[in-house]
């Protein structure tokens, strides 16, 4: 087919797509009016989005290898630039990039920064390198550049397990932002809409790999577009009066900037600060007499328990102190980490309110700069994680040509700016309403948005206010959101229309499910083509290919969806470790093996092992849920940006043993000559 001809014709069902969505939300706008109950809206957002998808998916169904791995190369660059900016707009992104800001301030920007730079780096060190190899995997072009004199599988394995490991801690995030939008808005529980959600996931990466992926994601980004686009223009009307956010936020973010002088001085916010203190050093006292604090405090458990029953105690208190007394920590040395994490966030809940503008906002200036350098070692993970995403290089062997690919990249840079122009606007919006409408507000009349929100789970509440020094009225401190509900609550808590709110969900929903589409065929094609095709039955058939390839794809994504309904952590935190996992494990050997000659065999099996085990290792020891502590932090990083330390590591692992060892294989050589000819 005529790549014009192919171009103009996608132009045009995408553009009768669009007019029909846009024509759905005046018809659900009409119907709330009419009385449409409001289930029923969210219902229908869902439902007919993931019907859409599911008939894509159906359309786009293929056995052809070329067509499942890589849409059959034929992908015009503006479009894959559209799938690509879906498949990189993640839960974290359109779910927590804007409650991140919210919660952080300033701070926040280093994943705009970050991520938008990293784009950048793909344009001009990864991209059209990859699209002139011109196979399916990362994996497969890294055995190729690497290859030994006898062999390429010892670094297509590593390959495989780092592009695995990666990319099944980014799509466990992905799933979880599913479930966190299914059980809001269908009432499901959460680990049942985990389940829900994944059922759409797999009707498009099922049946069609990338060509159903690929025309699904172009369809997606078109929902993610209006679903944070109208809200923030309906935001900003009310407050600025002009549609035009990303330019006019500014005069809210000054009004912000005086309301947080005064929360600073006010005596109750004061008052309240203090009780937290109060309590951090109580936490503090625990630790310094383990283990016999934490002996005394069964103790105290169970006798409160028994005073309960004997009493004739309510049902929800007999519960409460049943269930204080199983959670309570099993052996000294849990107790010591959980009440450290205690203890932590009551002084975080002590401090005074961030301060939205004011870059590295700190007590004094050595907190500060240790705020500037954490902002700067985010930035740089980010930057080189997002060079070495396997899921989003994959994307670049789909278009026709290395022109193409060019085209692409700068067409997936333009369309997630519409998105990240807007993110600090929706925060700052957000913010201001919290703090003229519900801080002040009398505890006996809250908005029904908290208890909603706060009853999706309530091992784990997302949204929690407490009357802690028993005044009546909610400050500030009393406060707790989770970063993220900010934008699917946004409709809600600006007392919007609830059809934007379907709105909002729909396209959360599409963020999350483009990208947990990638995740799951970059996995699954990794070890279908890279570990059976290539190692263990070179002979397949196309067809068996593919079959292997889509079971997998429903093992690791069932495997995926059982550990997000366990809440291994908040989007953001997730998304961060793979980010740095990927920089530090791959960004050495994908951008070395371009513009190094001399890199060789042993060389990128040291930089893989090296930069993934110190990354790892850093986590281990700083990350208090998986054990370790802040104590043992180098240079005060924290755990998420520990790709800094990772990528020299793997940078030098890389040079130092490729000069020591035998250069490479002249066929190796070859191809990066071949690569980098124009």
């Amino acid at each position: 087919m005529n790549d014009k001809s192919f171009f103009w014709r996608l132009v045009r069902y995408y553009g009768w797509y669009t007019a029909g969505f846009i024509a759905l939300l005046v018809v659900l706008a009409i119907l709330e009016q009419e009385g449409l109950p409001r289930t029923w809206i969210g219902y229908m957002f869902m439902f007919a989005t993931v019907v859409l998808y599911a008939g894509i998916g159906i359309m786009s169904r293929t056995s052809d290898v070329s067509e499942y791995y890589v849409a059959g190369r034929r992908v015009p660059g503006l479009f894959n630039g559209m799938a690509t900016a879906a498949d990189w707009i993640s839960a974290a992104t359109f779910i927590s990039l804007a409650g991140g800001l919210y919660l952080q301030g300033f701070d926040g920007l280093a994943y705009i920064i970050g991520w938008t730079g990293g784009y950048c780096l793909v344009a001009l060190l990864i991209a059209p390198y990859l699209r002139k190899f011109g196979q399916y995997t990362i994996p497969d072009f890294l055995a190729a550049r690497y290859r030994g004199r006898t062999s390429s599988n010892p670094v297509r394995i590593l390959a495989v397990i780092a592009t695995v490991l990666i990319s099944f801690i980014y799509v466990v995030a992905q799933i979880y932002g599913v479930g966190l939008i299914t059980s809001r808005f269908t009432g499901v529980d959460f680990s049942v809409g985990i389940f829900l959600g994944l059922a759409s996931i797999l009707v498009c990466s099922f049946l069609g790999g990338m060509r159903a992926i690929t025309w699904t994601q172009v369809a997606q980004y078109i929902i993610i577009l209006f679903a944070y686009l109208i809200p923030v223009v309906l935001l900003s009307t009310q407050h600025t009066h002009s549609p035009l956010a990303q330019v006019s936020y500014g005069t809210v973010l000054t009004q912000i900037t005086d309301i947080e002088k005064k929360f600073d001085a006010d005596p109750k916010e004061i008052q309240v600060r203090e009780i937290f203190k109060a309590k951090a050093d109580d936490y503090d006292a625990r630790l310094h007499n383990l283990p016999t604090s934490w002996e005394q405090g069964r103790v105290e458990a169970q006798q409160y328990l028994e005073k309960l029953k004997r009493s004739n105690g309510s049902l929800i208190e007999i519960r409460a102190a049943s269930r204080a007394l199983s959670n309570y920590p099993k052996t000294p040395e849990e107790a010591e980490r959980a009440w450290q994490q205690e203890k932590a966030g009551y002084l975080a809940r002590a401090e005074p309110p961030i301060p939205q503008a004011t870059p590295f906002a700190a007590a004094s200036p050595e907190a500060s700069d240790i705020k500037r350098n954490n902002f700067l070692a985010l930035v740089f993970c980010l930057m080189l994680g997002t060079a070495a995403l396997p899921h989003i290089l994959m994307r670049y062997y789909t278009t026709p040509s290395v022109h193409e690919t060019r085209k692409s990249v700068f067409w997936t840079l333009f369309f997630i700016l519409l998105i990240y122009l807007t993110v600090p606007a929706l925060a700052v919006l957000v913010k201001y309403y919290i703090y003229t409408s519900l801080v002040g507000s009398d505890y006996a009349h809250l908005p029904e948005w908290i208890s909603y929100w706060a009853n999706i789970d309530k091992a784990h509440p997302l949204v929690s206010i407490t009357d802690v020094n028993h005044d009546g009225i909610v400050q500030l401190s009393e406060i707790v959101l989770d970063g993220d509900i900010i934008v699917l609550a946004t409709p809600e808590i600006a007392k919007l229309p609830y059809y934007i709110s379907g709105l909002v969900a729909a396209g959360g929903l599409a963020a999350a499910l483009s990208t947990a589409d990638g995740l799951l065929l970059t996995i699954s094609n990794a070890l279908s083509h890279d570990v059976y095709y290539k190692m263990i039955d070179p002979n397949a058939s196309t067809a068996k290919r593919v079959t292997v390839s889509k079971l997998l794809l429903l093992v690791v994504a069932l495997l995926a969806a059982y550990t997000a309904s366990l809440k291994p952590g908040d989007i953001l935190s997730m998304v961060g470790a793979a980010f740095s996992l990927a920089a530090s494990a791959l960004f050495p050997v994908l951008a070395l093996g371009v513009f190094w000659k001399r890199g060789n065999q042993e060389g990128a099996l040291a930089a893989i092992v090296v930069g993934f085990v110190t990354c790892v290792y850093y986590m281990l020891h700083t990350y208090p849920s998986l054990g370790g502590s802040a104590n043992g932090q180098w240079f005060h990083i924290a755990p998420m940006a520990a790709g800094v330390f990772g990528v020299p590591a793997g940078l030098l692992a890389l040079i130092v043993v490729s000069l020591l060892t035998p250069p490479p294989d002249p066929r190796a050589m070859k191809l990066v000559d071949q690569i980098r000819a124009p």
